[in-house]
C-alpha cells in the first residue's frame, strides 16, 4: 500500500483522516496488524493504538506471559513534526511485506497520531523555518496545550488515554518521535535519551554504556551520523552543550519513572522532509534490532531495577548539571559568522553551508542530585483533593479508603516559601523554589480519606508527584494552591483588645513579638503587621493555611 509521502516524492504528509484510513486498510490486509480505538481525545476523536505482532496475538496480558519485548512508538505529539507519522507507516508496511523481519520476541505498539486536534489544524504557514512537508499540523492540541508538558498534570484527555495505554503496555522501550529547532549543522538526526543519572541503577548504567552507543554505531552503518540533541549553551553549538533534562512532565521523563528505556528522536528541521523521514525510520529499525538482540537482558534489567528501587529508602527529587564532568563528541557543523541584517541593519547570525567542519566538542551529560527525601511507609491524602485523586487513579495507584475516622500520627509539611511563576505555563502558574518545614503531629482523618501505601509499583511516581519540593510535583503544578490562600481573618479594631489580652496571658508570644520588632525596623513601624503576627501565633489562626495537605506515615 503506497503512502502519500511516497506518491508525493517525499513532499507531503497525509491528513489525520487519511492516516487513519491507511491504517484501517493495513489492519484489514495483514493478520499481524491490529488497530483499535484506545480512548478519547480532546478533539472528540478516539486515540488509536496499532499493534504489530508476528504470532497474531494482540492480547497484552498474553504477550506479557510470553515475555515479549514491547516497543512503544508515539507519533504526532507535535503534528507540525510529522516525521514519525510517515516513518511508522513505511516501517510497518515493510514488516508486513517481509522486507524487514520483526523478531519473534518483539511486539511493536504505535500511536499513529497522538495530538489529533493539532493534526486537524493544518497549515502551510506553521513552523516557518522548517523544510517541509508542504502542509502539516499545529503544535497545540484542541485546548492549545503542548502535550509534551502534560504527562504529569493530565490536563488533556489525550494524556489520560496515553497513561492507560502506557500502563497496559508497560513498554520495555518507549520512543517519542520529534523534529528539532535551533542551530544549523550537518546531522539529520539527533537523539534525547532519558537522563541516565535520573534513570539510575543498572538501567541508567546500561543506557549510557551499552544501549546508546549501540544505537550510534548502528545508525552510522545506516548512513546517519547520530549526535545527542543539540541543546547548546551559546549562540552556536561549537562550545558544546548539556544533555537535555527530561523531567517527568516530558514523555521520556515520565516513562523513566516506570523503569522503561525512553528516547526522543529529533530530526533536524532544516533537512529535506524525505531525508528526515528516512532517518526516523532507520532509527526505529535500530531500536527494533537492538531490542530483538538484547531483549532478555532488557527484561532482566527492568526487573532488577524494579526490585532494587523497591528497597531504596531515599530518593533524589532535585538535580543540577555538573559542569566539572564532560566527554567529547564528534560534531559536524557549519562555520558561522555575522553579517548585516536586511531587516534591522544590525549584525545577524548566519551559517555557511559551503564551510562544513568536523570537530570534537564537549558534552556535559552528568547530573547530580541536590535534594533527597526518605520515602515514607505511606501517604495520606484527604478525599477532597479530587483532581489529584483522579490523576493518581489514572496511573494505577492503589488508594485505600479509610473505613472509619482515624487518628494517625503523621509527618506534615508546612510551606515556608515558594515562588509562583508570574505568567501561566501550559494552563498553570508553576510553583518553584519551594521550601518546607516538617512537623510530626496526630491528625484526625475521616472515613473515605485515602491511605496510599508505598509498597506498590507506582512508588517512584508517588514520591516525585507528592513530595512538594520535587520539580514536577502536584504542588509545583499548583494543584494544591488553595492552601496558599488564607480563608479566615480579623477586624483590626475588634481584634486589638483580644490580642492585648492574649499577649498578657501568653508572655512567650509577647517575647517573640518584641524580638521581631528589634530585628525588623519596618515591622516595628507597622501596627497591622504586629497585629497579624499575634494572630498567626494564636489559636485563632487557621491551621489549613500553608499546610501541605498530603501527609507522610513514617516507616
Amino acid at each position: 500500500m503506497p503512502t502519500l509521502f511516497e506518491t508525493s516524492k517525499g513532499t507531503q504528509t497525509p491528513t489525520y483522516p487519511e492516516v487513519i484510513r491507511w491504517w484501517q486498510r493495513m489492519d484489514a490486509a495483514s493478520p499481524i496488524v491490529q488497530m483499535k480505538a484506545a480512548g478519547p481525545s480532546d478533539a472528540g476523536y478516539p486515540l488509536h493504538l496499532v499493534l504489530v505482532s508476528g504470532d497474531k496475538d494482540f492480547n497484552i496480558a498474553s504477550l506479557k506471559r510470553k515475555q515479549r519485548n514491547i516497543i512503544f512508538v508515539l507519533n504526532g505529539i507535535h503534528p507540525g513534526e510529522p516525521d514519525g507519522i510517515d516513518a511508522s507507516m513505511l516501517l510497518v508496511r515493510d514488516i508486513v511485506a517481509g522486507k524487514l523481519k520483526l523478531s519473534a520476541n518483539i511486539v511493536l505498539a504505535v500511536v499513529p497520531v497522538y495530538n489529533i486536534g493539532g493534526a486537524l489544524n493544518r497549515s502551510a504557514n506553521y513552523r516557518v523555518d522548517q523544510n517541509g512537508p508542504d502542509e502539516f499540523g499545529f503544535r497545540g492540541n484542541s485546548q492549545n496545550l503542548d502535550l509534551n508538558r502534560d504527562f504529569i498534570k493530565l490536563d488533556s484527555k489525550e494524556a489520560t488515554t496515553f497513561t492507560r495505554i502506557f500502563h497496559e503496555l508497560d513498554p520495555d522501550v518507549f520512543i517519542d518521535n520529534h523534529v528539532s529547532n535551533g542551530a544549523d549543522y550537518q546531522h539529520v538526526m539527533t537523539l534525547i535519551a532519558s537522563q541516565y543519572n535520573k534513570l539510575g541503577g543498572v538501567m541508567g548504567k546500561y543506557l549510557k554504556e551499552t544501549f546508546v552507543p549501540a544505537l550510534f554505531a548502528d545508525m552510522q552503518k545506516r548512513g546517519f551520523d547520530l549526535v545527542p540533541y543539540v541543546n547548546h549553551f551559546g549562540e552556536t553549538p561549537e562550545q558544546g552543550w548539556s544533555m537535555f533534562w527530561d523531567s517527568p512532565r516530558y514523555s521520556s521523563g515520565y516513562a523513566s519513572l516506570w523503569h522503561s528505556f525512553a528516547f526522543v528522536p529529533e530530526t533536524h528541521m532544516l533537512k529535506p522532509y524525505a531525508q528526515r523521514v528516512a532517518a526516523t525510520k532507520a532509527l526505529m529499525e535500530s531500536f527494533i534490532q537492538f531490542t530483538a538482540t538484547n531483549g532478555k537482558q532488557i527484561t532482566q534489567l527492568r526487573k532488577q531495577q524494579q526490585e532494587a528501587y523497591a528497597q531504596i529508602k531515599d530518593l533524589p527529587i532535585k538535580w543540577t548539571l555538573d559542569t566539572t564532568q564532560k566527554s567529547l563528541i564528534t560534531f559536524k557543523g557549519y562555520t558561522s559568522g555575522k553579517k548585516s541584517s536586511a531587516v534591522s541593519g544590525l549584525p545577524r547570525l548566519y551559517y555557511d553551508r559551503e564551510k562544513p567542519f568536523t570537530r570534537q566538542v564537549p558534552f556535559y551529560d552528568f547530573y547530580r542530585d541536590t535534594a533527597r527525601v526518605t520515602a515514607p511507609k505511606a501517604y495520606v491524602l484527604p478525599k477532597g483533593w479530587v483532581k489529584v485523586v483522579e490523576r493518581l487513579q489514572a496511573n494505577g495507584v492503589q488508594l485505600v479508603p479509610l473505613k472509619k475516622d482515624s487518628m494517625i500520627e503523621v509527618e506534615s509539611y508546612r510551606i515556608l516559601s515558594y515562588q509562583a511563576s508570574p505568567r501561566p505555563f501550559e494552563g498553570h502558574h508553576l510553583n518553584g523554589k519551594v521550601q518546607t518545614e516538617k512537623q510530626v503531629k496526630k491528625i484526625l482523618f475521616h472515613t473515605g480519606d485515602y491511605l496510599i501505601p508505598l509498597n506498590q509499583p507506582a512508588w517512584h511516581f508517588l514520591v516525585q508527584t507528592l513530595e512538594p519540593e520535587a520539580e514536577d510535583s502536584y504542588f509545583a503544578w499548583n494543584f494544591f494552591d488553595p492552601v496558599l490562600g488564607q480563608k479566615e481573618g480579623f477586624s483590626d479594631y475588634m481584634f486589638e483588645d483580644t490580642a492585648a489580652a492574649y499577649l498578657a496571658s501568653h508572655p512567650e508570644v509577647k517575647a517573640l513579638l518584641e524580638e521581631r520588632k528589634k530585628k525588623d525596623p519596618e515591622f516595628a513601624k507597622s501596627a497591622a503587621a504586629q497585629l497579624d503576627f499575634v494572630y498567626k501565633n494564636s489559636p485563632w489562626y487557621e491551621p489549613a493555611h500553608l499546610q501541605y495537605p498530603v501527609y507522610r506515615v513514617a516507616n
